[in-house]
């Protein structure tokens, strides 16, 4: 396998000639939209590792969806997570499987974090192609802790999260009833193999579903962008491989909550019963997906 810096580096170079360059994040550049320029070159890369027979299954149930938000119900997608591209392929594949599926990749805004802005120029070349909304992730604030050991430094950042936290929050209340589809990852982080924890659902993940009346959940077979372990992101790992998203059902954002309180009701945490719930479907979904996608 090759890394994906050292295979496209003419093609990153006119990427990032072409990048707003917006890596500085404030409360006032929180939601930052796709830079459509950008697709063409991350398509020709998603192309040439891409297998016959990736596809986005029940694709109607996002159609769906789409019209719930476009109605104005506050609609969330919450996907599985192992690479950099989950993304970039998803959005891909709806966009080459017809007008319907352009539709919905073009209401997509991911929940993303501030570390895919401001970790490198190569990075943000990729993340700035698609619109989404940054936050500051409690496990980059935690990071900061343990590394700043400067106090002036390490208060300043801590403000600084939480005014990017508190724009986002106030900029995702109007997004969620503009048509939007708003694309979370529970786990937080991309899974590693090598780390289970990796795979577990963040317990903030609750504070979604109580704010959105519907969502899909939608799981990922495949990965053509491996995590590189001693590497930084933009050195990780391209193979080919055949990928595949399934959708679930609509579920009614309020009725589940319930249901898994009433399910869990021994558990003390319901936040994280709810959560971890979520990850148990994703994995189910998963799995009965491998079992024929070779």
């Amino acid at each position: 396998m090759e890394s994906l810096s050292h295979r496209y580096r003419d093609r990153i170079m006119k990427m990032m000639a072409k990048s707003r360059g917006e890596d500085r994040v404030s409360e006032s550049n929180v939601y930052q939209h796709g830079n459509t320029e950008l697709l063409p070159f991350i398509d020709g890369m998603i192309e040439e590792n891409l297998l016959p027979g990736s596809e986005v299954r029940h694709q109607d149930r996002l159609v769906e969806l789409l019209a719930a938000a476009n109605r104005g119900e506050a609609c969330l997608l919450l996907m599985e997570h192992y690479s950099n591209f989950d993304l970039p392929v998803f959005h891909h594949l709806l966009r080459k499987s017809g007008p319907a599926g352009a539709a919905i990749a073009d209401a997509l805004v991911a929940i993303a974090g501030i570390k895919l802005n401001e970790s490198n120029s190569v990075i943000l070349s990729f993340t700035e192609a698609y619109s989404r909304l940054v936050i500051y992730p409690s496990r980059s604030i935690e990071i900061i802790k343990r590394n700043l050991k400067d106090p002036k430094e390490l208060l300043a950042e801590v403000m600084r999260s939480t005014t990017v936290n508190r724009a986002s929050m106030r900029t995702l209340a109007e997004l969620k009833h503009q048509g939007r589809l708003v694309l979370v990852f529970p786990s937080g982080t991309r899974f590693r193999p090598w780390d289970p924890s990796t795979k577990h659902g963040l317990r903030e993940i609750d504070s979604y579903l109580k704010g959105f009346s519907r969502m899909c959940l939608v799981s990922i077979n495949g990965n053509i962008l491996r995590i590189n372990p001693e590497a930084e992101m933009d050195e990780d790992l391209l193979c080919q491989d055949r990928m595949v998203f399934d959708v679930s059902p609509i579920m009614d954002c309020a009725q589940y909550r319930e249901h898994i309180k009433k399910e869990h009701s021994f558990r003390e945490d319901k936040k994280q019963a709810i959560v971890d719930e979520i990850m148990v479907i994703l994995e189910g979904m998963h799995n009965e997906a491998e079992k024929n996608r070779l």
